[in-house]
């Protein structure tokens, strides 16, 4: 149900302390190691993958990067927060404007169209999102450009599917009751993202204290998940980050760590592949058994190496 990436070497996978870019070709059928009847995207903020990978404040994280699947040569699009999310959904990073947010309403092909027109199902699980449906402005620690299914005319236009964004307290409840849909968005904020300091910290906390509050609340909510038995038969997780630090301008958006948790998922696996965030959201589809991929997922390089 959720995606993470960590590093490897090449397509037989192997550890490796300086990974090399390896072309891939994009996958024309699916694999059948691929096939989820749930995945889950989860994001985190602007930590590189020097930062978090063998970081003491993330154990957690790390365990499951040395467990599950590692993409060790994995890059952001860019250094703005929304236009990374953009390519997450709609595999372009859209035009924003001068603050990094945008004007208008996206109307490019996206994950929710596809997955309405392949009848899956959906939801974005949103951290301190004020009430389900909410489409409107930023509401601290709620931050509206992490979320860009709110941006998308297929959301916007039809309330039934802006119902689909929800409070993350929702998460819990559907897991324990079998209501997780197939595709799920999930939204920390600001506070438990790596982006802003902890509640209760004021604005003079540590990249650790930033670490440790985002492993603990990994820990919390997504543990439970990888244990649930839908999970454990064939559900897909996938954890990154939106961007690096600043200081790394590598391939436009810098040099990231993306784990995939999953049952299917060859155990410590690390590879060297050259990805960028079109190859994620190639793979939420894909694996889903959607084929029909938005943007620059469609000409992506596909993740299928790391299933079994």
């Amino acid at each position: 149900m959720l995606l993470i990436a960590f590093f490897g070497c090449g397509s037989g996978g192997s550890a490796a302390s300086s990974p090399t870019p390896q072309a891939a070709s994009p996958a024309p059928t699916l694999s059948r190691g691929m096939s989820a009847s749930h995945v889950c995207l989860i994001v985190f903020e602007n930590e590189g993958y020097g930062s978090v990978l063998g970081s003491p404040s993330l154990p957690y994280f790390n365990t499951l990067a040395t467990r599950y699947g590692l993409a060790t040569n994995y890059f952001a699009n860019q250094h703005s927060s929304l236009g990374d999310y953009f390519v997450l959904t709609a595999g372009e990073a859209i035009h924003l404007n001068s603050v990094g947010d945008y004007d208008g309403i996206v109307n490019d092909d996206n994950v929710v169209r596809e997955l309405d027109s392949h009848n899956k199902t959906w939801k974005v699980y949103a951290e301190s999102l004020p009430s389900a449906g909410y489409l409107g402005a930023s509401t601290y620690p709620y931050k509206k450009q992490h979320n860009p299914f709110a941006y998308l005319s297929d959301v916007i236009n039809d309330p039934s599917q802006a119902n689909n964004l929800v409070p993350f307290r929702e998460f819990a409840g559907d897991l324990v009751n079998g209501r997780l849909p197939n595709y799920a968005y999930i939204l920390p904020n600001l506070q438990d993202d790596m982006h802003d300091c902890p509640l209760g910290k004021g604005e003079s906390c540590t990249i650790a204290d930033k670490q440790s509050t985002a492993d603990n609340w990994l820990r919390t909510n997504i543990e439970p998940l990888i244990n649930s038995p839908g999970f454990q038969r064939d559900g897909l997780l996938i954890i990154t980050f939106d961007e690096a630090e600043l200081t790394d301008v590598t391939k436009g958006g810098g040099h990231i760590a993306t784990v995939i948790v999953g049952s299917n998922v060859k155990q410590g696996y690390k590879s060297t592949t050259l990805y960028e965030h079109e190859s994620t959201l190639r793979l939420t589809l894909e694996a889903l058994g959607i084929l029909n991929f938005p943007g620059k997922a469609a000409t992506a390089p596909s993740m299928s190496e790391f299933f079994q």
